[in-house]
């Protein structure tokens, strides 16, 4: 029989794995682009990590990478910019909270993904949309085409819905 330090060694084994895998994937992701000649952050390449992290690791390890992929996207690369970069940290990080504060409220697992990937894009927008306006970014303020967000959502969702096993 496996002892409770033996099961938190493999669940630490297993979050430092996927977590040097997430980085690596993020750290290709201009690369992969390149290559494929197709714009891979269309899939939202961090969510992708963080939604895995929600299925495949913890609830800690979820929240480390949501606090860790844009810091370490905008060391190696400067890119997304700083300001954007804190954006997005924010915006994974509450899909973390919004999940986990939803998951036990809901017998499926779909609608508490669905409603805390939406309830934080809408957060990151209406914050983007302000710093577009204060002039601290100069982008648009849609770069990623809604129907492939919608489209990315909804896998993902499924995906979470299909794999995450409630504790």
């Amino acid at each position: 029989m496996e002892t409770r330090a033996t099961i938190l060694n493999k669940q630490n084994i297993r979050s430092i794995l996927f977590d040097i895998a997430a980085i690596a994937f993020i750290y290709f992701v201009p690369a992969i682009s390149h290559l494929l000649s197709l714009p891979v952050y269309y899939i939202e390449p961090m969510r992708l990590m963080l939604i895995l992290a929600l299925v495949h690791t913890t609830q800690k390890n979820a929240y480390i990478i949501a606090l860790t992929l844009p810091l370490f996207s905008f060391l190696i690369s400067a890119h997304p910019i700083f300001a954007k970069m804190l954006l997005i940290t924010v915006e994974l990080t509450l899909n973390v909270f919004i999940f986990y504060a939803l998951v036990n409220k809901f017998k499926h697992t779909f609608f508490p993904i669905l409603i805390s990937i939406i309830a934080s894009k809408l957060v990151y927008y209406g914050i983007k949309f302000g710093l577009i306006q204060w002039a601290v970014l100069e982008s648009g303020l849609i770069s990623t085409p809604i129907l492939m967000q919608i489209t990315t959502t909804l896998v993902f969702s499924v995906y979470l819905f299909l794999l995450f096993k409630k504790k």
